[in-house]
């Protein structure tokens, strides 16, 4: 499983669900969206779907449905604090293009 996450997002993945006071994990997934074509979907998860893929990476939990795994393998999940924005970053090496915007890709 191919799947990393920086320290910096684990602590604050781990800080969301802490304050959230309940959830199994985050899941990580796709939909069709954007000038590109796909954008990245995070959420948290309470329960699991029956497509649902559980990883356990770094002590944190990442649910990933099995439609959306083929285009997030070797994904890297960063956190990034810039200036005052701060967001989460995905490094994603199946990614072949990006909108100007960032906020959608092409595989």
């Amino acid at each position: 499983m191919a799947i990393s996450i920086t320290p910096a997002a684990a602590e604050r993945v781990k800080s969301f669900l802490t304050s959230r006071g309940k959830g199994l994990g985050l899941r990580l997934g796709l939909k069709t969206s954007g000038c590109s074509g796909m954008a990245y979907v995070l959420e948290f998860v309470d329960d699991l779907n029956d497509d649902d893929e559980l990883y356990d990476v770094d002590g944190v939990k990442i649910i990933i449905d099995a439609k959306s795994f083929i285009y997030l393998q070797g994904i890297e999940l960063d956190f990034v604090k810039e200036g005052l924005n701060e967001g989460f970053q995905f490094n994603n090496p199946n990614a072949k293009g990006e909108c100007g915007c960032g906020e959608s890709f092409t595989v």
